[in-house]
């Protein structure tokens, strides 16, 4: 027999299927939302609809957007000669966080891992070899995940690349900031060896 009535039960059924969410955060928001008003309730059930009803990939670049193509490829502020590869449209957030970068982006929607099945046929390079046809582009930053699957990608890429002529570079990894030397495993600690700048 169930602890709680049927609905609840199953509202937190569904929470669970999320990324991230365990029994108890499933709980907690399964509760928070039976005690919130029904117009709470509406406008996020609303705002659940129209993400699955509105967005959709960019045709340049493969980012979620609403509008296409999306608000960075349409900017021209941004640098067209500059891409930045990531694996997923919340990698464009991270770094769109050091406003630093001014350039344009391609998202990949994944990376290369034959045990999962994923090949390059898989992963969103047509328009990114399109977008290098045409001249304009001088440099592709690479920034896939510091892993198996996002140092293999980056490989691939670069041996795809280069013979077009283009720049392809990585982002650094290493040590982050806040961290200690003694905690760094030998990877990581030797990326950041390679990494080295001149201060």
């Amino acid at each position: 027999m169930s602890v709680f009535a049927g609905p609840l039960n199953r509202l937190i059924d569904e929470l669970k299927r999320m990324p991230g969410i365990g029994q108890k955060s499933a709980q907690r928001i399964a509760f928070h939302i039976e005690r919130s008003a029904r117009e709470d309730a509406q406008r996020l059930s609303q705002a659940i609809l129209e993400v699955k009803d509105k967005i959709r990939l960019c045709s340049i670049c493969n980012n979620l957007t609403e509008n296409d193509p999306c608000a960075y490829c349409l900017d021209p502020t941004r640098d067209p000669g500059l891409i930045c590869v990531v694996e997923t449209p919340y990698n464009v957030a991270g770094v769109e966080r050091t406003r630093e970068f001014h350039g344009r982006y391609h998202v990949l929607h994944g990376a290369l891992s034959p045990l999962q099945g994923i090949g390059p046929e898989q992963l969103k390079l047509k328009n990114l070899i399109g977008r290098l046809k045409g001249g304009t582009v001088r440099e592709i930053i690479v920034a896939t995940n510091p892993n198996v699957e996002g140092e293999a990608t980056a490989v691939y890429l670069s041996k795809l690349i280069k013979p077009l002529g283009v720049k392809v570079t990585r982002i650094a990894m290493g040590i982050p900031v806040g961290s200690e030397l003694e905690f760094a495993d030998e990877v990581t600690m030797l990326k950041a060896m390679e990494g080295r700048r001149e201060i």
